[in-house]
């Protein structure tokens, strides 16, 4: 019998390399996606005939307990979630609904359908927020500073409270920022590749960006996945930090993405004040060290590699090709 996973998020940048790496392990695998008028499935298009995609929303309980008492999944990933951080200041109220109270939804439905599953929180480093300590491990203190982080504090502790309550199999992966040629056009990252590419193309002049001096840890999304997965393989449920253990500017990416290609960002990039937040996060550096430890993950790609995998792929890009939104 095949294992059975469940993954939210299936369109998302993570849920396709989750996806790709559950088929190559020979699981049955589960997407929900929302009803649209427009199908968003790009990133999973050359698989899409070998996952089963059902509709459902994390904002509709009666969806979630009707999936989960028919495909009685061995696994969930919840990695559903409004997950962009500047937005979420827009639409607060939906960023907690979708975010927060869709994973309390999911793990009810779980709980109340008596699925035996190990079930996987997507947490987030924007929990930490305003930093208390670096770098920042399991037991560092959350401060969010967004509706976003927020949201992703309650599902962390929602998770830890079913499992603690309730027994079960649940666990939260603190990811930092992990990025790939499927990141959304949005994010700093990508936007930044995309532009690069069109500017190459004689397409675009101008990148407009906000603030430049912000620090992330940067990482390879289809790493973080395979964390993800070694997550609810482990013999107890615990709540991991996943990281590379380095810290970059925005500015540094800028630096490492037009030096690679031979030209000088500032030529370019204009600073535009719509994309500050409210409130920055100025500092994110993961300690991996548990993840090593007692899952034997460690990151394969590092910043440079990072920058120039999507550089190169962004460069090659049509202009007329679809792009992940």
């Amino acid at each position: 019998m095949k294992r059975k996973a469940f993954i939210t998020g299936i369109t998302g940048q993570d849920g396709s390399y989750l996806a790709e790496l559950l088929l190559e392990k020979d699981y049955e695998v589960y997407g929900m996606i929302r009803r649209s008028s427009s199908f968003n499935t790009a990133r999973i298009d050359h698989i899409f005939n070998e996952v089963e995609l059902v509709f459902g929303d994390l904002s509709d309980g009666s969806s979630l307990n009707q999936l989960m008492r028919t495909i009685r999944p061995d696994e969930v990933y919840n990695l559903g979630a409004q997950s962009h951080v500047r937005v979420s200041f827009d639409i607060p109220e939906y960023t907690s609904d979708v975010t927060g109270m869709g994973t309390l939804r999911l793990l009810d439905a779980i709980r109340e359908e008596g699925v035996q599953c190990r079930f996987y929180e997507a947490g987030s480093s924007e929990m930490f927020g305003q930093v208390r300590e670096t770098p920042q491990t399991e037991e560092t203190p959350f401060h969010p500073r967004s509706p976003y982080g927020v949201a992703k504090v309650y599902g962390y502790w929602i998770t830890r409270n079913y499992r603690e309550a309730y027994g079960m199999y649940a666990v939260n992966g603190i990811l930092f920022n992990h990025e790939s040629p499927r990141r959304g056009p949005t994010f700093v990252t990508r936007k930044i590749t995309r532009a690069l590419g069109a500017i190459l193309r004689g397409e675009q002049d101008v990148l407009k960006l906000g603030n430049l001096d912000a620090k992330r840890d940067w990482g390879y999304a289809p790493d973080y996945m395979k964390g993800a997965w070694r997550m609810l393989q482990a013999p107890e449920p615990e709540d991991y930090v996943l990281a590379t253990g380095e810290t970059h500017s925005v500015r540094d990416f800028l630096d490492e993405a037009f030096g690679y290609v031979g030209l000088d960002w500032k030529d370019y990039v204009v600073f535009d004040e719509r994309y500050l937040r409210p409130a920055e996060v100025d500092l994110l550096v993961g300690d991996y060290t548990k993840a090593r430890e007692k899952l034997g993950w460690e990151p394969t790609v590092r910043f440079q590699e990072l920058v120039r995998i999507m550089v190169d792929h962004d460069r090659e890009r049509q202009r007329t090709e679809e792009h992940y939104v």
